[in-house]
């Protein structure tokens, strides 16, 4: 019997303000990689929660997601899978961010231009996949999420 698939569970947000996206900038393995702010669930965390705290802990923001964008699944490797809940938030200005997790170097309000011409230095093809979506107005109320922890 083969053993249960278990993939990790993260979140993410897509954070917009004229026309461009808030991204952060992270040191793995040596190499400078860009991202949403993104993280995994914690244990006895609810996945809005999750979001929150993760946007918090990479850019030092206190928001609030407005929505969700999508829930991918993601196979990285034969040993590392993934189901992202990924949500937006639309601000009305580019905020100033200070990551407070010392593996973030730091954030960055990028277009989607410069975005995809870092596409060799996204963390995984979900950065862009995101925002594409985010564009074509892929958005739903997070009221589709049961997130109590019951």
């Amino acid at each position: 019997m083969s053993e249960r698939y278990k993939p990790n569970t993260t979140v993410a947000c897509v954070i917009a303000s004229n026309d461009r996206y808030l991204l952060v900038e992270e040191l793995i393995d040596g190499e400078i990689k860009y991202n949403q702010p993104a993280g995994h669930l914690e244990a006895n965390e609810s996945i809005v929660a999750a979001c929150i705290r993760e946007v918090q802990e990479e850019t030092g923001l206190d928001i609030q997601p407005e929505g969700l964008v999508a829930i991918y699944q993601y196979t990285a490797s034969e040993q590392l899978a993934f189901v992202r809940y990924t949500f937006y938030l639309t601000l009305k200005k580019c905020l100033i961010s200070t990551p407070l997790d010392p593996v973030i170097q730091s954030t960055k309000w990028l277009t989607f231009t410069e975005i995809v011409a870092l596409k060799s230095k996204l963390r995984s093809p979900l950065v862009l996949k995101c925002i594409e979506d985010y564009q074509n107005n892929k958005r739903y109320p997070l009221e589709i999420l049961n997130d109590q922890l019951l």
